[in-house]
């Protein structure tokens, strides 16, 4: 069985195509929610810029739009090292990671995203809880809808965080969280 970073490392050179403009609607959908929830998030709070970390980044289509719409500081983290190569964003960092075990401090990162990535992880519950380790406040995660874990993401991010949004955009469904 090939494993979800082997695959994405095979198809890295054409992601974009397939996927950039579908990833950007999912975007534009999750940030209008979660500054109608806070708006000050990214309007604003004047001292510095936020940060953000990116989980599952592949080509860093959303830590690009994090970094050129809302002026944050944006670290992405994927497995898949080819899809990383294809970035050249020059606004945000790159790591070759898994969410399963972040290389970040607690709290390190003012909002953690990770769009239509969760269905990918190894130990989706681990990876879970490594997001809102990290995080100091608010959380934007997508995954497939059509995922079988959807039940098991929905669950375990209830148990973790306080779900203040969960919608649909394109094929995903979209949790807008904050940690407790």
């Amino acid at each position: 069985m090939v494993q979800p970073a082997e695959y994405y490392n095979t198809i890295a050179r054409g992601y974009n195509l397939l996927h950039g403009e579908e990833q950007r609607v999912k975007l534009d959908a999750a940030s209008q929610k979660l500054l109608a929830l806070f708006p000050a998030l990214v309007s604003g709070n004047g001292k510095k810029k936020l940060t953000v970390l990116d989980v599952g980044c592949g080509t860093g289509i959303s830590s690009d739009y994090w970094a050129q719409k809302f002026g944050c500081e944006v670290v992405g983290v994927d497995p898949a090292a080819q899809l990383i190569a294809q970035n050249n964003n020059k606004f945000s960092k790159f790591v070759v990671g898994s969410a399963e075990k972040l290389p970040f401090a607690d709290k390190s990162f003012d909002v953690v995203v990770s769009f239509t990535a969760i269905q990918n992880f190894s130990d989706v519950e681990m990876g879970l809880k490594e997001i809102v380790r990290v995080g100091k406040s608010w959380f934007v995660l997508t995954t497939l809808t059509g995922t079988p874990d959807l039940d098991k993401i929905r669950k375990t991010l209830h148990s973790i965080c306080d779900v203040k949004e969960e919608f649909a955009a394109r094929n995903d469904t979209v949790f807008i969280a904050h940690r407790r």
